[in-house]
């Protein structure tokens, strides 16, 4: 006890931490180490990791294959600079990325997390027309409620809010169409019509499927698709943020699979090493490549980060790759995105709830309460809390309490998860 005690008196004094009040933060819980879907904090106590750490962790805490695979690659060359030289593991990345994604990419680009590989996506769109000397599109369409990070680029094309509040008179101008949903599908397709005809719009950003920090809210693909073709046909760049829906979160290893067009870019992290180290990836098809081919310098994508294309990272995110395509894991995706349709069903028309929704491994619970139905809905901590205290790690987006759980979890465990849904539902 007196060691926690001296860590969370140490961490207090010196870290700070993200999305967290320096005034009157929960206790932070230090942890010793993690196994599977478990993290072990100091006090020996287990924690049931029902959100994959952020999304991140998809095959499980400490895998052996990806920390064999980090520490094979540590003792040969843990990095290099990246211009002007190359590597095996990286080489052997964007084969295989462009392996799983549409056979119309044909670039990988690294960067370091997903903010940033939206910020590439977003640079790459911007000086696309840039590089043809067309200076008339300089819009951007997203949709309200968005989410693509925390760098300017990223902040601009997201919701105007308390998130970036601070920062609102420095973001540049983004059209933003509504957010799908089952009621408006002709009204957007008509707005989206009026901007993508005035010819100026440059590129068009989504969060394929599932908006995750507005809520974990989902729309239909045919919506999406239909978009995405107004896009196609309008001469408009489609970037896909896929850094949270991709690598299997959806039931599928991309939620844009779901549909006919394909986009131009896509933006990819959190689940690509596994959980084990940070990586960003942005790729791109032929048809924006060719912007950037020419002996005019000028033209040259000039964007680059210290640890662009890291080989540690690289070679977890391989090793990763192996695992996501072993049969074994397709078939947990499966069980678990069948799992959550059926306690969802359950669910319907339960008196404390305003939704549920679930697709592949994502499942949300949305409450009703009489307060604010956002982040800072009170009943957030109290959710957390309860999860807590059962030795559960939920992280509620306000009143939206979803599950996102490594795919190496066991029947029992999801058990265990909903056993404290259910609780949950009793208790707020």
């Amino acid at each position: 006890m007196k060691k926690v005690d001296s860590l969370v008196d140490r961490d207090k004094k010196s870290v700070w931490h993200p999305f967290t009040s320096l005034e009157s933060p929960l206790p932070v819980i230090p942890i010793r180490s993690a196994k599977g879907v478990y993290l072990y904090t100091e006090e020996g106590e287990k924690i049931l990791d029902a959100i994959s750490s952020w999304w991140v962790n998809i095959h499980g805490h400490a895998h052996p294959k990806i920390a064999q695979a980090i520490s094979d690659q540590a003792q040969k060359l843990e990095q290099v600079i990246f211009a002007g030289f190359t590597h095996e593991p990286a080489i052997k990345l964007a084969e295989n990325l462009l392996n799983i994604l549409p056979s119309d990419q044909q670039k990988v680009f690294y960067s370091d997390d997903g903010s940033t590989s939206v910020e590439v996506a977003l640079k790459l769109a911007i000086q696309y027309w840039q590089n043809q000397e067309i200076t008339s599109k300089k819009r951007i369409i997203a949709f309200d409620g968005a989410y693509h990070g925390d760098t300017f680029g990223a902040m601009s094309i997201g919701e105007r809010g308390s998130f970036n509040l601070p920062f609102a008179s420095y973001l540049f101008e983004v059209d933003f169409v509504d957010f799908p949903q089952k009621n408006n599908h002709d009204k957007l397709v008509g707005s989206f019509k009026d901007l993508a005809g005035t010819g100026e719009v440059a590129a068009f950003i989504f969060e394929p499927l599932v908006q995750g920090a507005a809520g974990m809210r989902m729309y239909d693909p045919d919506i999406l698709d239909q978009l995405v073709g107004i896009a196609r046909d309008s001469d408009i760049i489609s970037i896909a943020d896929e850094v949270m829906t991709g690598f299997g979160r959806t039931g599928r290893l991309f939620a844009s699979q779901y549909l006919e067009n394909q986009p131009d870019i896509f933006c990819l992290s959190k689940g690509i090493t596994g959980g084990t180290l940070p990586l960003g990836v942005t790729t791109c098809s032929q048809k924006i490549v060719e912007a950037f081919l020419s002996a005019d310098s000028s033209k040259t994508f000039f964007h680059g980060h210290s640890y662009t294309a890291n080989p540690l990272a690289c070679a977890a995110a391989n090793a990763s790759y192996e695992i996501l395509l072993h049969e074994d894991t397709k078939k947990n995706i499966k069980r678990i995105s069948a799992r959550h349709l059926e306690f969802a069903n359950s669910l319907q028309g339960h008196k404390k709830l305003k939704d549920v929704r679930c697709l592949g491994t994502i499942l949300a619970l949305e409450i009703g309460t009489s307060g604010q139905t956002s982040y800072f809905n009170k009943v957030r901590d109290k959710i957390y809390q309860y999860a807590m205290n059962r030795g559960i790690l939920i992280r509620p987006l306000g009143n939206v309490v979803y599950v996102m759980p490594p795919y190496v979890i066991t029947d029992e465990q999801l058990d265990t998860i909903y056993d404290c849904l259910q609780g949950i539902l009793e208790v707020v």
